[in-house]
């Protein structure tokens, strides 16, 4: 056991005018399962990579212990897997590979196979397993379970459970709570440690918050108060320094308006001294607005009908034959392991021509906005990515601003987006869209909690018709009409 302690930590980037972090103080140990939380380009990974040392920076950090990271760039996904891990952790030996594996519920097989023929999940277990066996490391995982299939989620969740000395950054709040001992929380003025999982951090940060805004209030009154006092006390201080126009004892009644004077500017510092108390309050509140959207009535009752489908690739069905229909006001979740089909029935509602056998009926005239999992087209000014994808823009970045965006990201390039802004750019293009079917595939990658909670919200509220393919627990029991195993 050690502590990794963090001191007077300021950084910024140097096309930055702000700090990311200001004299931010703090210490962990190496033994916590840490949780590390924080809303979208608030700067988690920028902190991971100080702790790596990529970064000059005003400050001190402190450790006794080497950090790995995960996901760990693998530069030739042809090679065997075990020569990957073998390099990833070379003192590690061929049965205590295979040991880690079992943990993850994972056949050994993986090992003697090409990297690149993984699945998603694999490729995660395998990294991780090698990782964990790195000795007197601390490990830095950085949003593991994004295209990680609900089955393989809660895997590496009970895998990491039984695991010590990791700092693990995840938007998925059951995740979380399945695995971890302690809340690291990137605020918006500071970064706190707090014992316990994230709904019990969650907890507590509400009333937190719900302290600091009662305590502004009160002082919002008290300015009120004070703002009328000056306001009456200057109109007074006024109208004697006016009456010595024409008085007989001049100097009396200039002695009064100094007075009344001097009054007046103790009141007015009074304010000001209140309102530089309450610039320190509300520090760390989250704002989380509600969000829009004007779904269409379609005119029929079955808006999509999937009949015996399946996807088909390389000649090779990829799933077995499904048959349901897409209602009025349904939100039907597709479920199942990763590669198992379920995009490519989005994909093909969305327009694509992958080949398929059975019947996929699209009503007529069905209007179908559609997010997409990749992002990475993403690039150029959200300006001209609204004018292009004919949405209003106005509405468009407003909705960008409840979702947490600072003014200076629309300046920005969309290639420098961080992952969850990116998704949340296509989120908002698609609530933008007025549609009778909203298809979205894997819509949360990488966007943080308080986005999903007003997602939630946004889809409980107006009941949009939907088709979606999510892993995230939590966000399917609230949302979720129907599920259709694949």
């Amino acid at each position: 056991m050690s502590m990794i302690k963090v001191e007077n930590l300021t950084f910024s980037y140097p096309s930055n005018y702000e700090n990311i972090f200001e004299n931010v103080n703090f210490q962990i140990d190496t033994d916590w399962k840490l949780g590390f939380v924080g809303r979208n380009g608030r700067g988690k990974t920028t902190f991971l990579n100080l702790l790596q040392g990529k970064y000059e920076y005003s400050g001190k950090i402190t450790s006794s212990v080497v950090f790995d990271y995960f996901p760990y760039p693998v530069s030739d996904q042809s090679c065997l897997t075990e020569e990957i891990l073998q390099n990833i952790c070379p003192q590690a030996q061929e049965w205590e590979l295979i040991r880690e594996l079992s943990y993850l519920k994972t056949a050994s097989d993986v090992l003697w196979r090409p990297f690149e023929t993984l699945s998603n999940g694999e490729q995660t277990k395998a990294l991780l397993a090698a990782l964990f066996l790195n000795e007197g490391r601390f490990l830095l995982i950085d949003e593991p379970t994004n295209h990680l299939d609900a089955e393989a989620r809660a895997m590496v969740s009970s895998y990491l459970k039984k695991k010590k000395g990791f700092l693990l950054v995840s938007h998925d709040r059951r995740f979380l709570d399945d695995c971890v001992d302690h809340i690291l929380s990137l605020n918006r003025a500071d970064i706190q440690v707090q014992s316990g999982n994230f709904s019990s951090w969650m907890d507590n940060f509400q009333r937190q918050q719900e302290f600091e805004q009662a305590r502004n209030d009160r002082l919002q009154k008290e300015i009120g108060r004070l703002r009328q006092t000056a306001k009456r006390s200057a109109v007074w201080s006024g109208k004697v320094e006016a009456s010595k126009i024409g008085a007989a004892d001049k100097g009396f009644v200039g002695h009064k308006a100094a007075k009344m004077m001097k009054r007046s500017k103790s009141i007015e510092a009074r304010q000001n001294q209140a309102i530089e108390e309450k610039s320190g309050l509300l520090k760390n509140v989250e704002t989380a607005e509600r969000l829009k959207m004007l779904p269409l009535t379609y005119h029929a009752d079955t808006l999509v009908s999937f009949a015996d489908a399946a996807v088909w690739y390389d000649g090779r069905m990829v799933c077995e034959p499904v048959s349901f229909a897409v209602r009025q006001h349904e939100r039907i979740v597709l479920e199942g392991r990763n590669g198992s089909g379920k995009s490519s029935l989005l994909k093909i509602l969305a327009g694509e021509d992958l080949q398929h056998t059975g019947t996929v009926s699209v009503g007529s005239g069905l209007v179908i906005s559609y997010v997409p999992q990749d992002t990475s087209f993403l690039k150029g000014r959200l300006s001209d990515f609204a004018r292009e994808q004919q949405i209003d823009e106005t509405l468009f970045k407003a909705l960008l601003r409840k979702l947490d965006f600072e003014r200076g990201q629309f300046e920005k390039d969309m290639s420098e987006f961080s992952g969850g802004q990116k998704k949340k750019t296509l989120l908002a293009r698609s609530l933008c869209q007025q549609a009778h079917l909203y298809v979205w595939d894997e819509p949360l990658n990488f966007v943080d909690v308080y986005s999903r909670i007003q997602i939630e919200e946004l889809i409980k509220e107006c009941s949009p018709t939907m088709l979606l393919v999510e892993h995230d627990g939590a966000f399917r029991e609230q949302v979720a009409t129907k599920i259709i195993s694949i």
